[in-house]
């Protein structure tokens, strides 16, 4: 996409500012191999009762008295069609008859959606040479979809595709990542945008989120294992642009002044996030005697001695 995740800027020397993000899919720098980061129902029926009479004799059905002092049925409610018969297993257990998901997507939705339209909506931006959509395709697909290849919802699409590496999306990602999302063409994938973010920041689907995003960050071609620090740094600005917590800049801030640390190890990112969730903005909830990378102890002892005036901030 535009300028992807791939392509991060030269290390930031202590007292600058940060780096800014690139592109979450896309481009990766010289110095090391990255370059810029890559939305009838009817009305309820009214059930109604009619007055019950009571009868001197009842019989085995209740009654009512109708016109001319002529007992009618009683009616309770309103008529409704009846469920299929649950159908017998040859194991003696009984199921509901399977439901069709596509189908039920669909009556959420309101429209059908097409795999043969998945299918061109890929080959209208894949690459000549290879069944993936790269670079070029991807800047291309961000373009008609209105927005930057370093917006957060560019990183969204690419998690709902499960893509495995940045400025790539190989047919059965993008394919299986359009039936996810139930959508075949832009203005359908656009019209998700905003259902798209709520979803992913939902606590169980962010924690998903979060640790599938050091994977994506990661150079595979090389068998790179630990996310480079500068890396890590627009990740993290990316992933938490929509809610960051309020230790982020002192953590970023942290982390551009020792630019001598080789990487991010992946223990220390899936930690950071519940970090963010366990200590205040002035870490007075932190522990020390909890298991922490030793990273964290590092920018907890860095914020005290700040906050003590021991350090001298530029």
């Amino acid at each position: 996409m535009g300028k992807c995740l791939s392509c991060c800027e030269k290390p930031v020397p202590p007292g600058s500012s940060h780096p800014t993000a690139s592109h979450p899919l896309h481009t990766r720098p010289a110095a090391r191999p990255y370059t810029s980061l890559a939305q009838d129902s009817r009305e309820a029926t009214k059930l109604q009762l009619q007055p019950l009479v009571s009868q001197s004799s009842p019989g085995p059905t209740d009654s009512l008295i109708g016109p001319g002092g002529t007992p009618t049925e009683k009616k309770m409610f309103t008529p409704y069609s009846k469920l299929p018969p649950i159908k017998r297993q040859t194991n003696g257990e009984s199921r509901r008859p399977a439901t069709n998901m596509g189908s039920v997507n669909s009556a959420l939705t309101g429209r059908e959606v097409s795999e043969s339209k998945m299918a061109a909506l890929f080959d209208s931006y894949r690459d000549e040479d290879e069944d993936a959509m790269l670079e070029d395709g991807i800047e291309r697909f961000c373009a008609d979809l209105g927005v930057q290849p370093d917006e957060f919802i560019v990183l969204v699409i690419a998690w709902k595709c499960q893509a495995a590496k940045m400025c790539r999306f190989s047919r059965e990602e993008f394919i299986s990542g359009c039936k996810s999302m139930h959508v075949d063409s832009i203005k359908g994938l656009q019209a998700r945008f905003t259902e798209l973010i709520a979803e992913v920041l939902s606590r169980p689907q962010f924690k998903d989120f979060y640790r599938w995003t050091y994977k994506f960050g990661l150079d595979s071609d090389s068998g790179q294992r630990t996310l480079p620090l500068e890396m890590a740094v627009i990740l993290w600005r990316l992933v938490f642009s929509q809610n960051p917590p309020a230790v982020l800049d002192h953590w970023l801030e942290f982390l551009e002044k020792h630019l001598n640390l080789r990487g991010i190890p992946k223990d220390t990112w899936d930690m950071f996030l519940n970090f963010t969730e366990q200590v205040g903005e002035d870490l007075s909830s932190y522990d020390d005697n909890e298991a922490w990378p030793s990273l964290l102890d590092d920018f907890v002892e860095f914020e005290n001695d700040r906050q003590n005036q021991n350090v001298k901030t530029d």
